[in-house]
């Protein structure tokens, strides 16, 4: 009597054992001494070491990651998975290791395009004085395509499968995001003047509540409302934003806090910090996404701690603008849930989770005069778990955990630099680079195979980049 055996999918393959072979042909032939059933599934990645991040702390060594049907459905020893599964496509993956792929929780993905054009200056001076009209120039629907698939490949190269986007035109986003594989949380951007995207707060909220419609079955990208910043968003726009993510139970991404000239004029125009006036508006909740965060006091931590928000540190690029330091020791030991973002590629220069690793672990013991603060798992939490529960997808990805989607990265780790090795995850922070992501899959899906992008012509888009290099110079 033969025993069924039930996948996740009701599907199994079923192989007779013990092999014998007819002196004939040589061929195999199962003999019915015993019943032996293997699941099939789509994936098997056998990997030297895997980090799942959930449980934290924990490394397991010569261990397997099952794929089926876009999710993680099991994680066991080598030896087991090869008893237990077999696949449609394995991956031995001998000196490497395999962690969730990296959330990066604050870009401007487009403005890629603007990569170094105005380098070395102030942030006000180099927003309102380049950025801010070269965006009135040249930001329309093509520009926003070309500059996400640009930020969407260096992501993807870096080992990023997820991006929270504060730009315009973010319906533009969201369908290259699709089209490329990768997860997103799109921005629906609101300011208070006119844009290439829209002419007032009013048609912000309307054009972004349309994209979120839009977006409501979609297994990838999902939205947050996304008020640029205190000063550039009035009173009556962040009420009306409060109460919409209330109703469709969406974030609130915001940059806050940047800098101390930015406290210093709120101060001087209303009397408050503009942290207090999000607050005194409702805005600070778990809901809340409040990126840079350089200049806080102990109240407005415990301020955020009491009230579940979220902050995004983004080191490289307040370090570049010199916005000031955030006391990001001090916010994780209040239980502040904190996430690493990387910023736009024009002030940053790059859209690297592993250099804001490295730096966000390096600047925190600095900042808190602490060798113990911000240790590695800290920080590869920060870019992963954390970022995941900040856009409230932790249920989705952020860990290699069962029943999640198979978000998932492997770093080769086999070479001389690298050597030798005694921490993985030590390594991973302080040690390793974007360049040795090898393999990327999203939801299952393979978005790099040994550094080779599956969605893209990257032939083609680096001439689409080279035109918009060649426009953009010339106006200069």
């Amino acid at each position: 009597m033969v025993k069924s055996y039930n996948s996740v999918t009701q599907k199994s393959v079923l192989f007779y054992g013990e092999a014998s072979h007819h002196n004939s042909d040589h061929s195999t032939v199962y003999s019915l001494n015993f019943l032996e059933a293997f699941m099939l599934v789509d994936t098997l990645i056998h990997a030297r070491w895997i980090i799942p991040v959930e449980p934290e702390s924990v490394t397991y060594e010569h261990h397997s990651l099952v794929i089926h049907e876009g999710k993680i459905i099991d994680l066991l020893p080598t030896e087991l998975a090869n008893q237990k599964y077999q696949s449609t496509q394995t991956e031995n993956l001998e000196n490497h290791a395999l962690l969730p792929g990296l959330i990066n929780c604050h870009t401007h993905a487009a403005m890629t395009l603007l990569r170094g054009v105005a380098d070395d200056l102030p942030l006000m001076d180099w927003l309102q004085n380049h950025i801010w009209p070269l965006e009135q120039q040249w930001v329309n629907a093509e520009f926003v395509k070309d500059g996400t698939d640009l930020a969407i490949a260096e992501m993807i190269l870096g080992g990023t499968t997820c991006f929270n986007d504060m730009y315009f035109f973010p319906e533009v986003t969201a369908a290259q995001a699709i089209e490329r594989g990768i997860r997103a949380k799109v921005g629906l951007i609101v300011i208070d003047f006119p844009t290439a995207w829209a002419q007032n707060s009013d048609d912000y909220i309307a054009k972004g509540l349309a994209l979120q419609e839009q977006l409501s079955d979609s297994a990838l990208c999902s939205t947050a409302f996304a008020p640029h910043a205190p000063y550039t968003v009035s009173d009556e726009p962040l009420q009306k934003i409060k109460t919409l993510a209330d109703s469709l139970n969406i974030p609130v991404h915001i940059h806050v806090h940047e800098t101390a000239h930015e406290v210093e004029q709120a101060l001087s125009q209303s009397g408050k910090r503009p942290l207090e006036r999000l607050n005194d508006l409702g805005l600070v909740n778990p809901a809340l996404i409040a990126v840079h965060m350089t200049q806080l006091t102990e109240a407005e931590i415990n301020l955020l701690a009491s009230q579940g928000a979220n902050i995004v540190h983004c080191p490289e690029s307040n370090l570049k603008l010199a916005s000031g330091f955030s006391p990001i020791a001090k916010c994780l030991e209040a239980g502040i849930n904190v996430a690493l973002g990387t910023d736009g590629a024009a002030s940053n220069n790059d859209l690297d989770m592993f250099g804001e690793m490295k730096t966000a672990a390096l600047l925190g013991k600095a900042v808190a005069n602490d060798a113990s603060a911000i240790p590695a798992m800290t920080a590869l939490r920060m870019a992963t778990i954390n970022g995941a529960k900040a856009l409230g997808i932790e249920d989705t990805c952020g860990s290699l955990t069962i029943g999640k989607e198979a978000d998932v990265i492997a770093i080769d780790l086999s070479s001389l630099e690298m050597q030798p090795l005694y921490c993985p995850v030590s390594h991973l922070v302080y040690a390793a680079n974007r360049q040795q992501v090898t393999d990327v899959w999203v939801s299952g899906k393979r978005l790099l195979k040994q550094r080779q992008l599956t969605t893209f012509d990257q032939e083609a888009l680096k001439e689409k980049i080279k035109t918009w290099q060649q426009r953009i110079s010339t106006k200069e």
